[in-house]
């Protein structure tokens, strides 16, 4: 691999898109269907060439709780507004959402903010992916 491109979340997930990479090298990322690049993937161009894929860092919110039954509950309301999270294992990270941190603290969560890569989950319903899904009803 010779070079890199640095992405946020909506850039990474694209299906067509100009790109340049970290070196300045203009390529068209031209896939069958919209897909999430990951951190650590592997662009291959028709030349050959592997071009990296890096998570650059973005304003996001980490949410910790108290215990692990108070982290299931949080991470059911983020889920139940279909909000796409990243589970860090012992905290849950969101991007930065002044009215959905508020409500993770009203829950008794503390939330921080910092500038970190943002990598959510992928949804059961969206195939691996974050947004989208049927399941034969209607959300109000």
């Amino acid at each position: 691999m010779l070079d890199t491109v640095t992405l946020d979340f909506d850039h990474r997930r694209r299906r067509r898109l100009k790109l340049e990479t970290d070196k300045g090298t203009a390529f068209l990322l031209d896939l069958p269907e919209t897909k999430t690049l990951r951190d650590g993937d592997i662009l291959l161009l028709e030349d050959g060439t592997g071009i990296g894929v890096r998570a650059c860092n973005e304003p996001v919110a980490d949410i910790s709780c108290k215990d692990l039954a108070h982290l299931v509950r949080v991470a059911w309301h983020l889920g139940n507004r279909h909000l796409p999270t990243e589970l860090m294992g012992d905290r849950l990270r969101i991007r930065q959402d002044h009215v959905i941190e508020e409500m993770a603290e009203k829950l008794g969560a503390t939330v921080g903010r910092l500038e970190a890569p943002f990598n959510p989950e992928g949804g059961a319903y969206g195939h691996g992916e974050t947004e989208g899904h049927g399941h034969g009803h209607h959300h109000g």
